[in-house]
C-alpha cells in the first residue's frame, strides 16, 4: 500500500529540503564536544558516510559558538545548531554559518529573545526548529496541563505563536516523548493543527538494544499516517548506528529504495555462518545507492524462496554453499571463498550497468 504523507510547508535546510514534495530525510547528532572542531568534523563525516543527510550539534558556550565557523566549513553537510538556555548562542551560530537552528521552548522563553532569534534567522534565510522534550515542558505549563500531549502541543504552540508574531514562518516543529505511544499522540495533535514539516524521535530512547525498537514504534505509526518530514533514531552513546537504523525503517515502510540484507535466523539446520556474512554485507551496502536485495539463507528450507526474489544470495544446503544471481543457481562456493565471492558479486552489481549477468 503506497502512504500518502501529509500535506505541508518546505523548509530548506543547506542542500536538503524538508517538508512539500522532498523525500523524508535522516539525521543525527554529534556527542564529540563542540569545541574540539577536528573531533567534531570527524564524527559529521562518519555519520554522513552511515547515512545522515543533516548533523546537529551541541552549542553549550562560547567555545563551541566559535567552533562552529570550521564545523560549518569543513563538513561538507547541513549543519544544525543545538541550542538550550542562551539565545546569544544561537545568534552566534546563525553568524556562523549553521543551516538551521533548533530551540527548545523548555528553556529560551523571554519573547524578546525570540523575536531576536527569529530576525537573525530571517536575515539568513535560515529555518528554526521548534524542538519540544517531555523532559523539558515549561513549568506553567506544566502545572496547568501536566506532561501528556496537550502539553507538550502547548509548548510547541506558543513559540510558533511567537515566531508568526514576527513574520516568521520557516519553522520545523519536533514533539518528543521518551514513551513512544505519547510521541505518537502528541505529532497526531500537532499535525492536525500546524501546517509546518515535522521531524519524528523518540527522546532519551535508552541504549541501542531498545532505541532503535522504541523509535520504530513511534516512527512506524506516524509515517503509516502520512506524518513526518525528517527523522532522527537517537541512542545512548555511539550515534554512529543512529543513521542506518532511520534508513532501515523509512525502508521497510517504503518510504525509501535502498540496499537490503535478507538473512535467516539460524537454527540447528543451519550449513554456513549466516550471522557473519549477513553483518558483513549490511555493512558494505550502506553506502550502496541502488535497491539491491542479498539473501543469505542457512538452509534449504526458506532458501531457494528468497534467493529467488534476491539479486543475490548464497543458500547452505546439505552438498554445499550454493551462490544464487538474480533467481538461479549458479553453482556451489566453497566455505573459505563465500565472503569473497558475496562481495565480487555485489561490487559487479553496484558497478555502472552492472546486474549481475
Amino acid at each position: 500500500m503506497r502512504i500518502r504523507r501529509r500535506r505541508c510547508r518546505s523548509v530548506t535546510v543547506g542542500s536538503v529540503r524538508i517538508g512539500g514534495r522532498a523525500p523524508i530525510s535522516v539525521q543525527s547528532m554529534t556527542n564529540t564536544p563542540t569545541a574540539d572542531a577536528g573531533a567534531t568534523i570527524a564524527q559529521i563525516r562518519s555519520l554522513v558516510e552511515a547515512g545522515a543527510q543533516i548533523v546537529r550539534v551541541s552549542v553549550p558556550d562560547e567555545a563551541s559558538a566559535a567552533a562552529l565557523h570550521r564545523i560549518v566549513a569543513e563538513s561538507g553537510v547541513p549543519i544544525v545548531a543545538d541550542i538550550h538556555f542562551r539565545h546569544d548562542l544561537a545568534v552566534a551560530a546563525v553568524e556562523a554559518g549553521v543551516a538551521k537552528l533548533r530551540i527548545n521552548p523548555g528553556n529560551i522563553q523571554r519573547p524578546a529573545d525570540v523575536r531576536v532569534l527569529a530576525e537573525k534567522a530571517a536575515s539568513r534565510g535560515i529555518p528554526i526548529r521548534v524542538g519540544i522534550n517531555s523532559g523539558s515542558i515549561p513549568g506553567h505549563i506544566r502545572e496547568k496541563l501536566g506532561t501528556g500531549a496537550d502539553a507538550l502541543w502547548a509548548a510547541a504552540e506558543r513559540h510558533l505563536d511567537l515566531l508568526r508574531e514576527t513574520g516568521f514562518n520557516q519553522v520545523v516543529v519536533s514533539i518528543k516523548a521518551s514513551d513512544p505511544m505519547l510521541t505518537v499522540e502528541a505529532n497526531l495533535k500537532a499535525s492536525s493543527l500546524c501546517d509546518h514539516p515535522i521531524h519524528l524521535g523518540v527522546t532519551e530512547a535508552g541504549p541501542l538494544s531498545t532505541a532503535g525498537i522504541r523509535s520504530a514504534v513511534a516512527m512506524a505509526l506516524l509515517l503509516h499516517r502520512g506524518i513526518g518530514d525528517t527523522l532522527r533514531v537517537s541512542a545512548s552513546g555511539s550515534p554512529l548506528a543512529e543513521p542506518p537504523m532511520g534508513l532501515e525503517i523509512l525502508s521497510s515502510l517504503g518510504l525509501l529504495r535502498r540496499a537490503r540484507v535478507v538473512s535467516c535466523p539460524t537454527c540447528a539446520r543451519t550449513r554456513l555462518d549466516v550471522a557473519a556474512l549477513a553483518e558483513k554485507v549490511d555493512i558494505a551496502l550502506r553506502s550502496c545507492d541502488r535497491p539491491i536485495t542479498v539473501a543469505v539463507m542457512g538452509c534449504e528450507v526458506n532458501g531457494p524462496g528468497e534467493a529467488r526474489e534476491a539479486d543475490i544470495a548464497l543458500i547452505g544446503t546439505p552438498t554445499g554453499i550454493l551462490l544464487w544471481l538474480k533467481g538461479e543457481s549458479r553453482g556451489e562456493v566453497r566455505p573459505e571463498d563465500a565472503l569473497e565471492t558475496l562481495m565480487g558479486e555485489i561490487a559487479r552489481f553496484e558497478a555502472p550497468g552492472g546486474n549481475c549477468e
